[in-house]
């Protein structure tokens, strides 16, 4: 639901701010600022993207685990999605997300955030607290079975009664 609320919040601005620019500027400049900037994503965000798949190689030759190119790609899609929906603040976003220092600093920040939900979710594991998914209790029973507690199925199927 949060997500939804940013979403709408999000296209709401970036209307605005069209509308804005548009009566500031006239149409046209503003039409050819949003074609310039989508060119000019499209330019980078094939350049970044060519550059992590270079790494990922290097990372998999090097049998080193490629985290850091994962999440690169990743936030190079995002970025992508950014400058593909039409919007000044949304060019802006997706550029953000494709220069290196910026991307690294918001993986890093995904990175750490994670980690400290899998701290917590050990904790609760440890102290015997139930696990959570967003806040709501799962309760459940895990059942054991094995292969010898299966019985076969009855060759011959149960002979119905006949009706007089």
């Amino acid at each position: 639901m949060r997500v939804f609320a940013v979403v709408l919040i999000g296209l709401a601005v970036e209307l605005l701010t069209l509308v804005w620019a548009a009566g500031t500027w006239g149409f046209l400049p503003t039409l050819g600022l949003l074609v310039l900037g989508g060119v000019v994503g499209s330019v980078l965000m094939r350049r970044e993207g060519a550059r992590t798949m270079a790494a990922f190689a290097e990372a998999m030759r090097t049998r080193r685990a490629p985290h850091q190119e994962i999440a690169d790609g990743v936030l190079i899609a995002a970025a992508g999605f950014l400058i593909i929906v039409p919007g000044f603040l949304s060019d802006v976003a997706g550029l953000f997300l494709l220069f290196p220092p910026t991307r690294r600093l918001i993986s890093r920040r995904i990175a750490r955030r994670s980690e400290q939900r899998e701290r917590e979710m050990t904790l609760n594991l440890r102290y015997g607290r139930p696990p959570t998914a967003g806040g709501v209790v799962i309760d459940g029973d895990v059942v054991d079975i094995r292969p010898d507690d299966i019985r076969p199925a009855d060759p011959k199927p149960a002979q119905r009664p006949e009706l007089t």
